[in-house]
């Protein structure tokens, strides 16, 4: 089912909150009317997108090693790693050619944390503090970006665990949409090592076929889906050890990454969200005038910077006249107190958009 063409804001999913009752309150009481999804704001543990998965998942699996962690903090241990030279790293077991999880539909986390925060949600809303047609959004990091080829020794460990891992995350979805209802559900899609990959930037992993290497997960993830569910994907440029972790020269790539996914969906896609620098040149923007969006909403990544925003959004709308709006990321590795400006830009943002 296809998102209100009118809705002019997403939310990518990660706010630094301490429930999803709290985000719920602050981003989808306020924000509501202008969304047509609400993501839970990845509370926790999950706040760091998929550092999480590899301290909760891979380093607790009897066939894959720990060969780095992130460095202590004053001799307490630390989970989340500061920057890419402080991340996990990990190898496979050897003689190991297969790596496989237990517990089908919950090792994740994914389902868990879905159906637990869903409850919130559908009470929210049934006493009206949240807009009645909005559907709850669910944020799963792609197989590319959670297991990607900087956390591994070996390219081919990398694929052993890969295999694993997407196996693992169909389980989750399936749990997911068995018990969410389809009319109140919206899955996104989280990808970062697409993008880096897409413009021959994700090492050791060879310059050429990047869009081909994250093609194939969506082709065999995305139909499983009902058709009643929303689904979208969030493209991104990485936010470890500062935002961007990588600056493309302009979005052709970007596009041209964008148009395939939603071609290799086998089901209708129903948004797209592309990250946009703050750039105020024409030789970024044009590639915009590729996109091929088939139906899908898209949704540019222009919410931040805030006096450069208005700039942003003409250069934007010159190649690609109707798009909704949204940040570049999700906020996870911000401080709690950043929030409220947070919250104010994006209700400026849309505000502006409108009177553009």
């Amino acid at each position: 089912m296809p998102l209100p063409r009118s809705a002019p804001l997403l939310l990518i999913g990660s706010v630094p909150l301490e429930s999803a009752e709290a985000v719920f309150n602050q981003f989808g009481t306020p924000l509501g009317r202008y969304l047509a999804s609400m993501p839970d704001g990845e509370v926790g543990i999950r706040r760091h997108w998929i550092s999480r998965l590899h301290y909760q998942v891979l380093a607790i699996h009897p066939d894959i090693e720990v060969l780095r962690r992130p460095r202590l903090d004053d001799g307490v241990e630390r989970l989340s790693p500061r920057d890419a030279s402080d991340a996990w790293h990990f190898r496979v077991r050897p003689g190991v050619t297969r790596i496989r999880f237990d517990q089908p539909g919950w090792r994740l986390g994914y389902a868990r944390e879905a159906i637990s925060s869903y409850f919130m949600f559908r009470t929210l809303r049934e006493q009206g503090r949240l807009a009645p047609d909005l559907r709850f959004q669910v944020c799963l990091a792609s197989s590319v970006s959670a297991m990607a080829p900087r956390i591994f020794a070996t390219l081919a460990d990398m694929e052993i665990v890969r295999e694993g891992y997407e196996e693992a995350l169909r389980t989750e979805v399936l749990n997911i949409v068995e018990q969410i209802p389809a009319k109140d559900l919206a899955i996104q899609w989280d990808c970062a090592t697409e993008t880096q990959d897409a413009y021959g930037a994700a090492p050791p992993l060879p310059p050429e076929g990047g869009i081909e290497r994250s093609l194939g997960q969506f082709a065999r993830l995305c139909p499983i889906i009902p058709p009643e569910v929303s689904i979208g994907v969030h493209l991104c440029y990485g936010t470890l050890g500062g935002w961007p972790r990588f600056a493309p020269s302009d979005l052709s790539l970007t596009i041209e990454l964008a148009n395939r996914m939603i071609e290799s969906a086998g089901r209708p896609m129903t948004w797209m969200h592309i990250p946009i620098l703050d750039r105020t040149d024409d030789a970024f923007f044009a590639p915009l005038a590729g996109l091929r969006p088939q139906g899908a909403r898209i949704y540019l990544g222009v919410v931040h910077n805030m006096e450069r925003y208005r700039q942003r959004v003409a250069l934007a709308r010159k190649y690609f006249p109707d798009f909704g709006v949204a940040a570049f990321c999700g906020f996870g590795r911000m401080s709690p107190g950043d929030l409220p400006q947070v919250l104010k830009d994006h209700l400026s943002a849309v505000e502006l958009l409108a009177a553009a």
